[in-house]
């Protein structure tokens, strides 16, 4: 019974790997693919044969304790027909939260339809709400950019993080230190002034 049900799973594993580009890519996107769980869980694990694009995740890489940050991935070139997502954040913190045309499963956020090219670039938004404690949070993102030829062959993929530091305070103190510079700077002067005038004070009642 166990070896006929363990059959039956990796038969589901192969059978969604052979949804095809289009098919897939208009579903109601995938989670666990993002790269997170390892090099192994990608887009790139079902689809393959066309020429890799490159993925990134642009937005702040700092933020305060329970602070939200605008993040977009963005994924260039490759089939470059169309393109799907799938983004997680790290087990240590952080809620993300989907932005238009995306939605949430299992705690990630991933692509409603497939997405069209627009500038050379598929652009998929959503938001990290940071952890109430300071440390460093990862966001695993894979984009996937297909042919649409109704298979998955000749689609590619790309995995790509992004580190974000959630941290008390903001900004550098840079203009409050030069101001109290030029302070301490200018009081030299007044201050040899007072002694100088003090001095003489004393001189004369003597």
């Amino acid at each position: 019974m166990r070896s006929y049900l363990a059959s039956l799973g990796v038969a589901g594993v192969v059978s969604a790997c052979l949804v095809s580009g289009s098919a897939f890519a208009n579903s109601m996107g995938i989670s666990g693919r993002s790269g997170k769980q390892g090099s192994g869980f990608t887009c790139a694990e079902c689809h393959s044969g066309g020429s890799a694009p490159t993925v990134t995740i642009e937005g702040p890489t700092t933020l305060a304790p329970g602070a939200t940050g605008n993040y977009t991935l963005v994924i260039r070139g490759g089939p470059a027909a169309g393109a799907g997502y799938n983004v997680a954040v790290s087990d240590n913190g952080g809620t993300l939260n989907p932005g238009t045309g995306s939605y949430k499963l299992s705690g990630e956020v991933t692509h409603k339809n497939i997405q069209a090219f627009s500038g050379g670039a598929a652009r998929f938004d959503f938001t990290l709400v940071a952890p109430s404690t300071p440390g460093t949070v990862t966001l695993y993102g894979a984009g996937n950019s297909v042919n649409e030829n109704g298979t998955d062959q000749g689609d590619a993929s790309a995995a790509t993080t992004l580190n974000v530091t959630v941290a008390t305070g903001g900004g550098n103190g840079g203009g409050d230190d030069d101001g109290g510079g030029c302070a301490a700077a200018g009081g030299i002067p007044l201050l040899g002034a007072a002694l100088v005038l003090l001095g003489t004070r004393l001189r004369r009642r003597r």
